[in-house]
């Protein structure tokens, strides 16, 4: 049996399409390929159709849930301008600049210290804390509104704290910005639609 092979399936998700991938592994996955319309079942190479069928079925529920999100994505992203290569480098720069500040500011007003700031063009984080006290943004947070930059530094800020997603947590965020939550939704909302958009600028 060849190392990989890539088999059709007859089940429909929205736009969606759903293949089988057999390979040298020993787990089952379900992944999604939002850019390519498809729902993959990755399973090791002597899977049988059966228990294919049967992984479709228990999948269906998490399977549905992520096609409408990557479909409400590509909705959204069709309502940003694509987001060139050159255009990123413009707002990298940007947000060397503006980052750092509001990372200093918060931290002052906060009691904590971080390490260091690393500006990225992230496909799926808008921010990240490391143990180590490293910080990582993303940089097409120069393309948010200003209120939604500061929830993201702050939220960050906030994990120098708490290095979870607990209820003590959110308190932090909430003791700095009371309406974090409105600001979250709005990240939620429309926030997919500038990473769609840098992908299509980008051509990935």
């Amino acid at each position: 049996m060849p190392q990989r092979t890539v088999r059709r399936l007859p089940y429909k998700f929205g736009s969606f399409d759903t293949y089988v991938v057999y390979s040298k592994r020993k787990t089952c996955g379900v992944t999604i390929k939002g850019d390519r319309h498809q729902v993959l079942i990755r399973v090791p190479l002597r899977t049988s159709a059966r228990r294919v069928d049967e992984l479709v079925a228990e999948s269906r529920g998490w399977i549905e849930k992520h096609v409408r999100l990557a479909e409400q994505k590509a909705i959204d992203g069709d309502r940003v301008a694509p987001i060139t290569a050159s255009e990123v480098k413009e707002l990298a720069s940007q947000a060397v600049t503006v980052l750092p500040r509001k990372a200093a500011f918060y931290a002052s007003r906060m009691g904590v210290a971080y390490n260091r700031i690393t500006i990225r063009n992230q496909r799926t984080r808008w921010g990240s804390c490391s143990a180590k006290g490293n910080l990582n943004f993303n940089c097409l947070l120069m393309k948010l509104p200003d209120e939604i930059q500061d929830y993201v530094v702050v939220h960050e800020l906030c994990h120098l704290k708490q290095m979870n997603h607990s209820p003590a947590f959110w308190a932090e965020v909430e003791r700095v910005i009371p309406d974090y939550r409105t600001r979250r939704a709005w990240l939620k909302e429309h926030g997919g639609a500038y990473i769609t958009a840098m992908e299509r600028g980008m051509g990935r």
